[in-house]
């Protein structure tokens, strides 16, 4: 298999960048106040891809963050990838003519399948669907409403819709460090030819090495957070883990 694509999370809130344990928004670490100078330092660093979230708009249905994404999109020439409150096709439109490389879809993949649809027929291959699993079902509005759908019938419903990516996030690990559910994401990348980004809770190089060295379909891609801000884990040795 090849590299697997790393991917370090900026997630805004208030126009800081934070980090939450479990999603919850009072429960925030403050890790830059300047989101282009950690954009900046990502890239530097060597990562090829940004994951960024507008944390503000996962809560309110629509963009918030919009001056410090443009500030992380003045400060870098690798792709963003960004998620948060994108419900319309006007939204997604939007951020792409701004240049975001990749639009990620969360509860509207739940609440409206159909839009998802379209807006992978119209911009094929800058769509992801964000899967966030708590307890085994997906959860919605930042994390704050839930459905009765399980990961694998989620992803199902893209298959053939042109999607770039799916980003499978476990909240009960999310910002906590316990480690990658390295089998549920694996249970989703075996179930549908969509490329599958884990998310939520990689401690440690040993999470990345579990990723690459399960048995099935390859996993493409590794989101990073708390451990990558907090040392537990450096730059070099997240990509050369996944190299």
């Amino acid at each position: 298999m090849g590299a697997l694509i790393l991917y370090p999370a900026i997630d805004l809130k208030d126009g800081r960048c934070v980090r939450l344990l479990h999603g919850d928004l009072s429960k925030e670490t403050v890790f830059n106040t300047s989101p282009g100078d950690q954009a900046g330092r990502f890239q530097k660093a060597g990562f090829e891809w940004l994951h960024v979230v507008d944390l503000n708009g996962a809560i309110e249905g629509r963009p918030v963050n919009a001056a410090a994404v443009a500030e992380i999109m003045g400060a870098v020439s690798i792709p963003v990838q960004l998620g948060g409150g994108i419900r319309t096709l006007e939204q997604v439109e939007a951020w792409i003519e701004a240049g975001v490389s990749r639009v990620i879809l969360g509860t509207v993949a739940v609440r409206d399948p159909a839009l998802v649809r379209e807006a992978g027929r119209l911009w094929p291959e800058q769509i992801a669907v964000a899967v966030d699993v708590r307890d085994g079902k997906v959860a919605t509005e930042g994390w704050v409403g839930s459905s009765e759908l399980d990961a694998v019938s989620l992803a199902r419903r893209f298959e053939d819709a042109g999607m770039a990516a799916l980003i499978v996030t476990d909240i009960g690990r999310d910002g906590a460090m316990t480690g990658l559910n390295v089998a549920q994401v694996g249970e989703v990348a075996d179930a549908v030819a969509i490329p599958v980004i884990a998310s939520g809770g990689l401690a440690s190089v040993k999470d990345i090495l579990a990723i690459r060295e399960r048995s099935g379909v390859p996993i493409a891609g590794a989101i990073l957070g708390r451990a990558l801000y907090e040392g537990a884990i450096t730059a070099d040795e997240a990509l050369g883990a996944a190299a």
